[in-house]
């Protein structure tokens, strides 16, 4: 047996779904360390398994995020499994830096310390990927407002967001002066907390989500955004759109696809699952945006066990315990509407109207929806209260099912 420590911070869904996957792998003991109540953890994986929990230990720790609570927390799991642990995993983002530093401490095989401070911090990350010729946005880490003010003389209008953010949380496009003092009373950077600045780049933004084996490529996915999660945070009547073609192995990624891979060895990517966000400028070339050593969130991974046919859930486990992967084929094209509210309302959910309408004209091509109920609370991110994922063998009527969907449904606010 493969003893297994996952870690999970939050008894988040998708988490769950991961830790669900990873559970009922044959020839694993799975024990879990986790900021949330044990009997929360082991309801949320009884659901839906034939012989209940399949978890073997326990350990809840104040803060999963802190290396030092999370050492412990693993050393006390370790001893429900036997005295010993071979893989330790985790999902978020954020968690990445404090695995793999217990990684380091505690022997355990997997990504180490400095290999996830590439993915982590995305200055660094663009210092490692320009110093080996590979496209990226002109960046600045500053450490003071001058320093801010420095880089934006040349470089406007520009993205302000935390070196370690995730998603689009504090992130802001600046075309102005004045914009950016009024970022810097609000974000003021330092030593301690620096500020990350990058080129606005316009152009097209996509994502590269690819499997590495041994520090081999062995699978890739592109998709494409419409519009960018920027542009939906800055503007509340958007909804953002992802688009999974069925077809990808065109010349018109062939750059991407080299650029891809070389960036994931150069940052130092040995096995796993990674998440890749890129930019198609206007005359033609690419800038690679950032990299996350970890599972693609916002539904891609549901969106891309539905293009395949294929339950990437588990997959991501069997790679991350057993470092093996099966590449599948691409048999459908696939995208998703993420369901946002729109107008001037700030309370709970209404009503969500046009559902019906949306389910004659493409329930067809509909495999998956989750759409909010009246009372829930407006979400604060591009992805909204809710999704709608739409499946076909062509990738023109799945685009133009998207674009009809966005027409029809929209979701109403209280207030």
């Amino acid at each position: 047996m493969v003893a297994v420590v996952f870690v999970v911070p939050y008894a988040l869904e998708t988490t769950l779904r991961f830790v669900r996957a990873a559970a009922e792998l044959d020839g694993v003991s799975l024990g879990v360390v986790s900021q949330e109540p044990g009997e929360r953890i082991v309801r949320a994986l009884s659901k839906g398994a034939e012989n209940g929990s399949r978890l073997v230990a326990f350990e809840r720790v104040s803060d999963a995020l802190d290396p030092q609570a999370l050492a412990a927390g693993v050393r006390a799991v370790a001893r429900g499994l036997g005295g010993r642990v071979d893989r330790l995993i985790g999902v978020l983002e954020q968690l990445q830096e404090p695995l793999a530093q217990v990684r380091e401490q505690l022997g355990i095989r997997g990504m180490d310390g400095g290999e996830a401070c590439n993915f982590r911090d995305k200055a660094r990350m663009k210092d490692i990927l320009r110093a080996n010729d590979l496209p990226c946005a002109r960046h600045a880490l500053a450490r003071s407002a001058e320093e801010a003010r420095a880089f934006a003389a040349t470089c406007l209008p520009l993205v302000a967001k935390p070196p370690a953010g995730a998603g689009a949380r504090n992130t802001q496009r600046i075309d102005r002066d004045e914009e950016l003092d009024a970022y810097l009373r609000a974000f003021p950077p330092s030593d301690h907390d620096p500020l990350l600045l990058e080129e606005f780049i316009q152009g097209k933004e996509h994502s590269f989500d690819s499997v590495t084996v041994a520090g081999r490529p062995v699978f890739h996915s592109i998709s494409r955004y419409t519009p960018t999660p920027l542009e939906v945070m800055e503007n509340p009547l958007l909804q953002w759109c992802v688009v999974l073609p069925r077809n990808i192995d065109g010349d018109e990624y062939d750059d991407i696809r080299r650029a891809g891979a070389r960036a994931l060895h150069v940052l130092g990517m040995v096995t796993g699952l990674t998440h890749m966000e890129w930019f198609r400028r206007p005359d033609g070339s690419l800038a690679i945006s950032e990299v996350a050593a970890r599972p693609p969130g916002a539904q891609f991974t549901t969106l891309l066990s539905y293009a395949h046919d294929f339950d990437f859930y588990r997959a991501w486990a069997r790679l991350s315990v057993f470092e093996t992967f099966d590449p599948p084929p691409r048999d459908y094209a696939v995208g998703a509407l993420f369901l946002r509210a729109s107008g001037s309302g700030t309370g709970p959910v209404r009503a969500v109207k046009g559902v019906e309408a949306a389910q004659r004209e493409l329930g067809d091509l509909v495999c998956e929806a989750r759409l909010p109920r009246p009372g829930a609370p407006r979400a604060d991110t591009y992805e909204g209260e809710g999704y709608v994922i739409l499946r076909h063998p062509e990738t023109a009527a799945v685009e133009a099912g998207l674009q009809r969907l966005n027409e029809l449904v929209r979701i109403e606010l209280e207030g």
